[in-house]
């Protein structure tokens, strides 16, 4: 079979019983950067030599195939660098291929830096969805069609980007939706910052060290009146505004759908 296995995000002391157990045990790992994995042994005091195998991103959709066929002669661990392989990480195309061949996959549950830091931003967590890394191209277009998502938000950013990515959702969700930049979690230096999305863009407009998550608050759910919403678009391209980005405005206040703002205010022209 096929086995996921969730490494600490951070602190060793995260590692499962079940993890350390399979370490011990394997025969092969795939792993996301193999000199990480060889770390990951020494610290845990594993003696275990396995073979190792690189799937990463750059390989794993060539490579996927070749590792099921392995996998129905002898247990494949799957390790990322920190977390669970497949969110946001290599995993998906090995999976998917192995469900295609009828080959057993199972996961050994562990550390996840995304609910860590859903768990700590203080923002509700009875509603969220992961988005990932935001795009470096069209992340305006992502931002104003995430505008008036009501859950709350995960994201993951680098943190030379972490200053653009606030100054980018303050300006399409507005600069008082709450939110936590993440930092460090689980290790020494942790921090947790939370605040406005322009208090935060402030506090990190020359960006931050170390991996992040950054949680941002849903948008209110409202029952907003699309024909006074309208109005306001027009008004606001009257006065000199693109029309598409009245409603873009107007979309992230209100919670209505940008692309219906925008071509009920062109008719209405």
């Amino acid at each position: 079979m096929i086995i996921l296995a969730a490494t600490p995000i951070g602190n060793l002391g995260d590692a499962s019983r079940r993890l350390v157990e399979a370490l011990e045990g394997a025969e092969a790992v795939a792993a996301e950067d193999t000199r990480i994995a060889v770390k990951l042994m020494r610290g845990l005091g594993i003696e275990n030599r396995p073979r190792l195998i690189a799937l990463h991103e750059h390989n794993e959709r060539e490579r996927s195939a070749e590792l099921v066929e392995l996998a129905r002669e002898a247990d494949l661990l799957v390790l990322t660098d920190a977390g669970m392989p497949a969110v946001s990480d290599p995993g998906y195309e090995l999976v998917r291929a192995a469900v295609a061949a009828e080959v057993t996959v199972t996961a050994l549950p562990g550390p996840s830096a995304v609910v860590t830091a859903l768990a700590l931003s203080g923002l509700p967590t009875d509603r969220f969805c992961f988005e990932g890394f935001l795009p470096r191209r069209g992340r305006a277009a992502v931002l104003g069609a995430l505008a008036a998502e009501t859950r709350t938000l995960v994201f993951f950013e680098s943190p030379h980007r972490i200053g653009d990515s606030l100054r980018a959702l303050a300006e399409a969700f507005g600069p008082e939706r709450r939110a936590a930049v993440c930092r460090e979690l689980t290790k020494l230096h942790e921090e947790v910052a939370r605040g406005t999305l322009a208090e935060l863009a402030a506090r990190f407009a020359e960006g931050a060290r170390g991996e992040i998550a950054l949680v941002v608050e849903g948008a209110p759910a409202r029952a907003a009146d699309e024909g006074a919403a309208v109005e306001e678009v027009l008004a606001l391209a009257a006065s000199g505004e693109r029309l598409k980005d009245a409603a873009a405005r107007v979309a992230a206040a209100t919670g209505l759908s940008k692309r219906d703002l925008y071509e009920s205010a062109l008719r209405r022209r």
